[in-house]
C-alpha cells in the first residue's frame, strides 16, 4: 500500500471541482505529518516559458509548469541529472528537487542539459500540517507509486488518464468519467 512520502502521486479524484487541481498529478517532493507537505502539478502547462520568465535563459521553447497556486512568483525544478546539476535533493530513486539554479542557466544556455530530464513549475502546491491527511479521507486524492515516465515523457493531456490507468482496471474506468456526471 502507498502512503504519504516524498515521491509519491498524487492523483486528483475524477469529481474533484478545486479549479487548482481538477484532473491533476501531483509529484509530492516533501511530507512530514507535522510540518506539512508540497508537491509540484506535473500535467497544467504555464502560458509562458522559462525564458519569458528567466531573462538570462537564451534558449527559446522551454516549457514551464503550473505547480500550484502557493508563491507563483517562484520557479523550482525537478530533474535527473544530478551529475551535472549540484546541491539537488533526492526525493525518489533518481528524481531529485532543486539544485543550483545559476548552474542550471549557463547548462541550458550551452547546451548541456537534456530537456527530457528537467522540468520547471511556477509556484508549488503546498499543504499545512495534517491538511493532506484530511483529503485523503475525503478522497480528494488517489495515491500511487511514482513513474518517472508520467514525471518527465508523458504528454501534459496524457499524465491524468494515464496515471489512473497504471492503477489497473478499477481505476482505469475512472479515467473516461466525465468531469460533471449530471452531464453524462
Amino acid at each position: 500500500m502507498v502512503s504519504l512520502s516524498p515521491g509519491v502521486l498524487l492523483i486528483a479524484d475524477p469529481f474533484l471541482k478545486d479549479p487548482n487541481f481538477a484532473r491533476t498529478v501531483i509529484l509530492l517532493c516533501e511530507h512530514q505529518t507535522n510540518k506539512g507537505s508540497f508537491g509540484f502539478v506535473l500535467n497544467k502547462r504555464f502560458d509562458q516559458h522559462l525564458h519569458d520568465l528567466v531573462p538570462d535563459i537564451l534558449i527559446p521553447g522551454i516549457p514551464v509548469y503550473y505547480g500550484g497556486p502557493v508563491q507563483i512568483d517562484t520557479i523550482h525544478f525537478i530533474h535527473q541529472q544530478p551529475e551535472l546539476i549540484k546541491g539537488g535533493f533526492e526525493i525518489q530513486s533518481g528524481i531529485y528537487w532543486g539544485g543550483e539554479f545559476n548552474q542550471v542557466v549557463k547548462m541550458i544556455n550551452a547546451g548541456k542539459l537534456d530537456p527530457n530530464k528537467i522540468r520547471f513549475f511556477i509556484g508549488y502546491s503546498g499543504w499545512s500540517s495534517g491538511q493532506l491527511e484530511n483529503e485523503l479521507n475525503e478522497k480528494s486524492w488517489i495515491l500511487s507509486e511514482i513513474n518517472k515516465a508520467l514525471v518527465f515523457d508523458e504528454k501534459d493531456e496524457n499524465v491524468w488518464r494515464q496515471a489512473l490507468k497504471n492503477l489497473g482496471s478499477n481505476f482505469a474506468i475512472m479515467a473516461n468519467f466525465p468531469i460533471d456526471p449530471l452531464l453524462n
